[in-house]
């Protein structure tokens, strides 16, 4: 498991484009949770920051928003 800790940009960065993309793709929290198999509760995690997040997780995310992995970590 990777760790993205909050001492630089990243961290906002995941957080940001995660939200975004699933937005754009109208999804809620919970639906782009259920289509990973995860919990409401881990995604909101995830995109607050609060946990450290997998990459097998990252590529399920960018694979249901159909996105590639490297806009999930692009800066804005």
């Amino acid at each position: 498991m990777i760790r993205i800790h909050d001492n630089g940009p990243s961290i906002r960065t995941i957080r940001n484009h995660n939200s975004y993309y699933r937005k754009a793709a109208g999804l809620s929290q919970i639906q782009l949770a259920d289509k990973i198999d995860i919990s409401r509760t881990h995604m909101s995690r995830i995109e607050n920051s609060d946990c450290a997040v997998s990459l097998d997780v990252v590529f399920r995310i960018a694979r249901v928003l159909d996105v590639p992995v490297c806009k999930l970590f692009e800066f804005r």
